[in-house]
Order: structure tokens, then C-alpha cells, then sequence
């Protein structure tokens, strides 16, 4: 969606539908045909990514605005890992790093993406991002860089670090990006 909104292929079908699939707790699910009414952290993230870049490539629409505020409060309202009935965390592989991310969630990357939101929008971080800040600066070494924790299954075209727990460029450059918005703005 996010590249054929780029490119000017008319995504609004797309968004349409994505829109009108917004659960009640204010996410996605991709499992939602199958009978799922709770959101998923990994497949809201993925819509939040297209519908802001829906929204920067077109402008988007109040009922897509709207729709990226309901899940993006869904997120912030679980601290961006925990669970909204018992408060502790929904997955510990959200805390854990990994790149290419594919179709997981984990905070940094729902770090990106606020970062990404606010500078479109011109706002400043909301402090229920605090926790998964400090989680992301608490995995910084010595080096100053950030390791690649695992590594998701599938074809890689080409390596971009050495492996899991060795330290990840890619990583730390979307860390250091995160936390330098972060640092700027609070």
C-alpha cells in the first residue's frame, strides 16, 4: 500500500477496507476473517505504517487519520509491549532486536514509526513511549551500538551485520534515530 501510494496508484480501496476492519480496542488483526476481536501488536504496527505513508503520500482522509489515532492509542495505551488486562509484557520478543523486521513487531519498531508520525505531524513524543525508550536505550554496549538479538526466518538478499549477538548496523541506526528524536523533543 505504502509504495503504490508513493508511486500514485490509487490505494483507496485499500484504505477503505482497512479502515472499516478497526476492531473495537482500536487495532488490527489479521486474523480477524478466522473470528480474532482482539488487535495484534504486529499487524497494527504494519497498518500504521501504510496509513501514514497513505497520509504523506495523499494527504489521506479524516477516516484514515482517525483510524491511525485509534491504533496508535491502542499501542500507547499497552506501553507499546504490555498487555491491557494484566499490565505485564504481551511477548518478550517485543523487547528483543531484530532486523529485517518482516512481519514482527518489537519496540524499536514501534519507536520508528512514532518518531516517523510525530515529525509528520509536527508533535512531540508522547511520554507513554518512556518505557519502551529506556528499554531500547538500556540495550546499548559498550561500543555504543546495538546487537542483532535474533534473526527472523526467510530469504535475505543480502547480510546487512554478522549475525545474532553481534552488534547491528541497522539496529543501531534506527536506535541512535529514535533516541536522538527522542532527546530533542522531551
Amino acid at each position: 500500500m505504502a509504495d503504490s501510494a508513493y508511486f500514485g496508484v490509487d490505494v483507496n480501496p485499500i484504505v477503505s477496507r482497512l479502515v472499516g476492519e478497526s476492531l473495537p480496542d482500536g487495532g488490527w488483526n489479521c486474523e480477524r476473517c478466522d473470528g480474532s476481536s482482539q488487535s495484534s501488536f504486529a499487524t497494527t504496527i504494519k497498518v500504521l505504517e501504510g496509513l501514514l505513508k497513505f497520509e504523506r503520500a495523499t494527504g489521506g482522509t479524516t477516516q484514515s487519520h482517525k483510524a491511525r489515532k485509534s491504533g496508535e492509542d491502542y499501542l500507547l495505551t499497552r506501553r507499546l509491549f504490555r498487555r491491557a488486562s494484566t499490565g505485564e509484557p504481551a511477548d518478550e520478543q517485543f523487547l528483543t532486536l531484530t532486523y529485517p523486521t518482516r512481519w514482527r513487531y518489537d519496540v524499536l519498531r514501534a519507536l520508528d514509526y512514532f518518531r516517523a508520525a510525530s515529525r509528520f505531524e509536527g508533535t512531540v513524543p508522547d511520554a507513554r513511549l518512556s518505557e519502551g525508550i529506556e528499554s531500547v536505550r538500556s540495550r546499548r554496549d559498550e561500543s555504543g551500538r546495538w546487537p542483532l538479538d535474533w534473526l527472523p526466518k526467510g530469504a535475505t538478499l543480502f547480510d546487512l551485520d554478522d549475525g545474532p549477538g553481534q552488534a547491528s548496523r541497522w539496529i543501531t541506526l534506527r536506535a541512535l534515530r529514535v533516541l536522538r528524536w527522542w532527546d530533542d523533543q522531551t
